[in-house]
């Protein structure tokens, strides 16, 4: 009993980190309390008179991947899209084991919640359609996260983002929302694959197509709507991903093993500190740091944007007793306010780095050469070296901000290389690497974006080479239906 109380309470917290106040760049006097709370919450009954589930008490219970087949609930679709989308995962292997792997700390989390509001349990399947559980995605709509928010969605939903932080990629925070949102448009058409389509088209979109069908007699319900592309292969997808799951030696694929338990612990702390430092004191790679963090822009984490860290379940303690025992100071960054006519590579000679480095900190364009009079930027403390590299998960521009209209979605291919796509549509290396945040390496199944200057003469050029580059990328006009589609790098 006391241990469920516990877990209400953890809960309840986890809801409250949803907001967060706008962050300040002044440095902070340093506090010193730190206290590890477990996150994840215990399943409640189910609160839905519409919903049965189906879960089989006697079941062991050490497999998250058998926990959620148990809880399928949503009505089984068997359609030509669904066999479509299913053969692609099939034909990827690589790409599901990225994403199992990626989904492994995030999805018990998540499990959890959904059980707690009695929603079927495929709605936690659903990052691996929006963001394959990558949480440094952006889609051209600038959705981001692995439940893919657009700005104002995020904001609606109490998620706050500002130069330090984007709530939308708070693990915990963006879960909370997403399911929020789900029940509330499931509240709206009181079905799931309404609900569904809304998440992904808008409720607005949704409603219209509704009384568009309403209007002429037809059929008011998710089959017969007329929409987008995009979300016409939204459920079909998510029911192929279900069908893996369910059974995944059918489809000659293996799924990396989610045990049934914890992965992460949030970590109260009321310090500001650098995130590699964060990382180093809980023996993890920064790289497995920021994929539980990746709300934080930067790379000093300012205890105003959260209260919390999440660090792996077994490496809570080694955090404690080495932050205990630390003498060094816990930030090497501070905040600048430019000066009128500064130049980057003034300022990143006077601070010490290199710019590129300067640049890949706070979010600048390769291209630009000044930095606008009062903008904010992170600088070494007390003029400190630092040139360790850092990418933030969103420290780059929306490639929607930057790229015109004329734009295309190539998905990489096997054997693709920067050079030979470069040919295909006649542009240079360097302006390829420039529309997709210098990007050096490809790998199969990653977008990459192009501008067409010349578009009648460059997509012709595509589709007669197809051959060798395998499908080019959709035209403008469907490219644009999808308001809320990832764009996924492995």
């Amino acid at each position: 009993m006391q241990l469920n109380k516990l877990y209400l309470y953890v809960f309840s917290v986890c809801i409250a980190l949803t907001v967060v106040s706008t962050a300040h760049a002044e440095e902070k006097v340093l506090n010193s309390s730190l206290d590890s709370i477990p996150v994840d919450s215990v399943p409640q009954p189910s609160t839905d008179s519409n919903l049965t589930l189906t879960v089989d008490p006697n079941l062991p219970q050490n497999d998250l991947w058998q926990r959620i087949r148990n809880g399928y609930a949503l009505r089984t679709l068997n359609s030509p899209l669904v066999a479509n989308h299913e053969q692609w995962y099939a034909k990827r292997p690589d790409y599901m084991q990225r994403m199992t792997e990626r989904g492994q700390r995030y999805l018990h989390f998540i499990v959890e919640e959904v059980e707690r509001r009695g929603m079927p349990s495929e709605i936690a399947l659903l990052p691996m359609i929006e963001s394959a559980f990558n949480p440094g995605g952006n889609s051209v709509s600038n959705a981001s996260g692995i439940w893919q928010f657009i700005p104002s969605t995020g904001k609606h939903f109490g998620m706050q983002q500002n130069w330090w932080y984007d709530g939308r990629r708070n693990i915990i925070s963006a879960t909370l929302g997403a399911l929020d949102y789900l029940q509330k448009l499931h509240g709206i058409f009181g079905d799931w694959e309404l609900a569904l389509a809304a998440y992904n088209w808008g409720e607005g979109a949704v409603q219209r197509a509704l009384a568009h069908n309403r209007k002429l007699g037809l059929p008011a319900n998710y089959a017969n709507l007329k929409m987008p592309s995009e979300t016409r292969n939204y459920v079909p997808k998510l029911q192929a991903i279900k069908n893996i799951v369910s059974n995944p030696a059918s489809f000659g694929l293996a799924l990396h093993p989610v045990p049934d338990q914890p992965y992460f612990v949030a970590v109260s702390t009321s310090k500001n500190i650098d995130m590699e430092l964060a990382a180093g004191l809980a023996d993890v790679t920064l790289d497995e740091f920021r994929a539980l963090n990746p709300a934080h822009n930067r790379p000093v984490i300012l205890q105003e944007n959260s209260e919390v860290l999440l660090l792996p379940v077994d490496k809570v303690e080694t955090f404690r007793t080495n932050l205990a025992s630390n003498s060094l100071p816990l930030v090497s960054w501070q905040a600048y306010k430019s000066r009128k006519g500064e130049q980057i590579n003034g300022l990143a000679t006077r601070f010490g780095l290199s710019p590129e480095t300067f640049r890949s900190i706070n979010g600048l364009s390769t291209k630009q050469l000044k930095v606008n009079t009062g903008q904010m930027l992170l600088v070494p403390l007390n003029g400190q070296s630092a040139e360790n590299e850092f990418k933030a998960f969103n420290s780059h521009p929306a490639l929607a901000s930057q790229l015109p209209g004329n734009t295309i979605r190539y998905t990489v291919r096997k054997g693709d290389t920067l050079s030979a796509i470069s040919r295909l549509y006649k542009v240079s290396v360097e302006k390829l690497q420039g529309w997709n945040n210098n990007v050096k390496t490809l790998n199969p199944g990653q977008h990459i974006f192009i501008m067409q200057l010349d578009k009648s003469s460059h997509i012709s050029s595509a589709d007669k080479n197809r051959s060798k580059l395998g499908m080019a990328s959709k035209r403008m006009k469907k490219f644009m239906y999808k308001t809320q589609r990832i764009a996924q790098y492995p």
